[in-house]
């Protein structure tokens, strides 16, 4: 049975450039399975793709082939590259910080760049806008199919060189986090910069009530007794909570609520989170 490929960009459906990568896969080989993550990433968002692909690795068959084009830099120098995974799965991409997440959280055994005389399709070398098609797609293509081994993509290089974008961490010690918000999620809930795990590490349990203040540049935008809970249906319609998200942070929400717009979050602005035993 041959990977799936799977893709996610930056493209949007409103056009034929997603139907564009699908068609050029089953041109390299009518039977790849072709299915799709996303392509309505905030455009060239390379950490939102990078945020993206963390969360949904790890859920797909051994050996799939991912591609991820968020490529603010196509057609220039950046590398065009195909990671292999420790989960044994490939990310085939622009190494500009999109493998930043999967690095950290799943592990990358190797990195080639992909030969663009090989394994990029010849009959549009006269376009250099739409790698997505032209060279990620076609070359994550000829590898699924068998048409070509993980060695013959191209050349490898040290993993230590794949371009990194900036991680927020989180300072963490008994019923005490300092983290900031890196993301929204679709319903508006905060995801913070404290893994699911690293927060276990508080002693906080299900049930617990939590003293949670957020501040943008020194100044308070909310404070408030927040219970951390499992789900949304252990407080009332329009309480707030914590919760472990399926993203891998840990996220502060409203239960059938908006949680960003009903305080002002800019998700252009910085927020430092801090949670303390109330």
């Amino acid at each position: 049975m041959k990977p799936i490929i799977v893709m996610q960009s930056d493209f949007g459906t409103d056009s034929g450039l997603v139907a564009s990568m699908h068609g050029m896969c089953r041109i390299v080989d009518r039977e790849l399975e072709v299915e799709d993550i996303t392509h309505a990433l905030p455009a060239f968002d390379v950490k939102a793709a990078s945020y993206c692909l963390q969360y949904t690795v790890p859920y797909w068959p051994e050996g799939t082939v991912f591609v991820s084009v968020v490529d603010p830099g196509v057609g220039t120098s950046r590398k065009a590259s195909v990671a292999r995974l420790k989960n044994g799965s490939y990310v085939v991409t622009p190494d500009n910080g999109t493998l930043t997440y999967l690095q950290d959280m799943i592990g990358i055994t190797q990195i080639r760049e992909i030969d663009g005389q090989k394994n990029r399709y010849n009959n549009t070398r006269d376009v250099h806008t739409f790698h997505g098609r032209d060279l990620f797609a076609y070359c994550a293509a000829k590898l699924a199919s068998g048409l070509i081994t993980y060695e013959e993509v191209g050349e490898s290089y040290p993993v230590e060189e794949i371009v990194r974008h900036e991680v927020y961490g989180a300072e963490v010690s008994d019923k005490y986090v300092k983290a900031c918000i890196q993301s929204y999620d679709p319903f508006g809930s905060a995801e913070l910069s404290v893994l699911n795990v690293d927060f276990a590490k508080t002693g906080f349990k299900h049930g617990d009530m939590t003293d949670i203040t957020i501040t943008c540049e020194g100044e308070e935008v909310f404070h408030e007794r927040v219970p951390y809970e499992r789900s949304f249906g252990y407080v009332p319609v329009g309480s707030n909570l914590i919760f472990n998200d399926l993203a891998s942070f840990v996220t502060i929400g409203c239960n059938q609520g908006y949680f960003a717009r009903r305080y002002g979050l800019d998700g252009e602005k910085e927020y430092v989170v801090e949670i303390r035993e109330a």
